[in-house]
């Protein structure tokens, strides 16, 4: 704040000497108050004289509009900060909507397979059981049956009578028929045994009955979910499985499952003509390791750091939700555990899955 007068054409010199170019200065009116100025000066030589020019402008009506303006920006500002967290609020909710949803349909989705799988298991498990009884006791009677004819067969006093029977025996080919019975009455009993082991990991698979922490055997779980999602790798895939001894470890098994089926069904996509896929499970100290590699395609780095995003996709619209391996990645993390992923573009990916052990005190 300063005291000029501003008719004084040596204070006026002064003032364009001190301060020109700078910002704005405050000053006294002759009535005591105080007002803005911005001061513009410049120096120059006129005839030999010295000259210094200084406009001094009265700025108070552009301070006042300034202020208002600033103010006015500051609300708008505000204002659009508020809109854009709003936004991000709605967008953020809207993603967790959608995510709860497709958990809710995926969920619900299972309990139909849980349903369809205990009427199934009712309505297959009798009959099938038949089928496995009555292919047991065709087996031991075609067995007596065989034994039978070769002990009437050296029965048989007459050598005439005898080699004409073998002879008869041989063109109808007896021998070889008892032995295909055999073959034939084995591989009945293991497709109806295959059958009913479907039946019952379909039903252990969907544990629609199962809501709270059980202890279960890892090894049991991946057995039943190849089982179910065999028919998607075998036309892709070789698998080769090294299943270490394991202690149970409680958990949810039907949310396993889940994890295991989309790791195994992404591996099999991950492989565009034939290729491998291999299991290993292990114990770490106080986890439980599950390492499920492929020979496919590979995933590149940059994508690699999204795959556990929801909606995240590579696939073509409709071929995918994105949502698989968020899924699975949050089914791990509830267990408390954690899931990476190693892979390298043309030669393949590994799932890393690990489970803490919970010792019973």
């Amino acid at each position: 704040m300063h005291d000029y007068d501003l008719s004084d054409p040596l204070q006026q010199s002064d003032l364009a000497c001190q301060y020109n170019g700078q910002p704005t200065r405050w000053h006294r009116r002759k009535d005591g108050s105080l007002f803005p100025v911005e001061i513009t000066a410049s120096h120059f030589k006129w005839q030999n004289t010295e000259v210094h020019l200084a406009a001094i402008r009265d700025i108070t009506d552009r301070i006042r509009l300034e202020d208002s303006l600033k103010t006015q920006n500051q609300i708008l500002e505000s204002a659009q900060r508020e809109l854009e967290q709003t936004n991000l609020d709605l967008i953020r909710s809207y993603a967790e909507l959608k995510e709860t949803q497709a958990k809710v349909m995926q969920q619900e989705k299972m309990v139909s397979i849980g349903q369809l799988a205990a009427g199934m298991a009712h309505e297959i498990n009798n009959p099938v059981g038949f089928i496995i009884s009555n292919l047991g006791t065709l087996a031991k009677y075609a067995s007596r049956l065989k034994g039978f004819i070769e002990e009437s067969l050296l029965a048989v006093e007459d050598s005439a009578l005898r080699a004409s029977i073998a002879q008869r025996k041989a063109e109808l080919k007896i021998d070889a028929i008892l032995d295909d019975i055999d073959d034939l009455i084995k591989e009945s009993l293991e497709g109806a045994g295959r059958v009913k082991r479907l039946v019952l990991d379909l039903k252990s698979f969907s544990r629609v009955d199962e809501v709270e922490y059980k202890h279960a055997d890892i090894n049991e779980c991946i057995e039943s979910t190849l089982n179910i999602v065999w028919n998607e790798l075998k036309y892709k895939a070789k698998v080769v499985k090294h299943l270490s001894e394991l202690p149970q470890i409680k958990c949810y098994p039907q949310q396993l499952n889940q994890v295991f089926m989309n790791i195994l069904v992404n591996a099999a996509h991950a492989i565009e003509k034939q290729g491998t896929i291999t299991i290993a499970t292990s114990r770490a100290g106080d986890e439980i390791e599950i390492r499920i590699s492929d020979t496919g395609c590979g995933i590149a780095p940059e994508i690699a750091q999204r795959i556990f995003e929801p909606f995240f996709t590579t696939k073509e619209v409709g071929k995918g939700t994105g949502l698989g391996l968020s899924i699975t990645y949050g089914i791990v993390k509830k267990h408390g555990g954690d899931i990476t992923v190693e892979s390298e573009p043309g030669r393949g990916s590994t799932f890393i899955v690990k489970l803490p052990i919970v010792e019973e005190r």
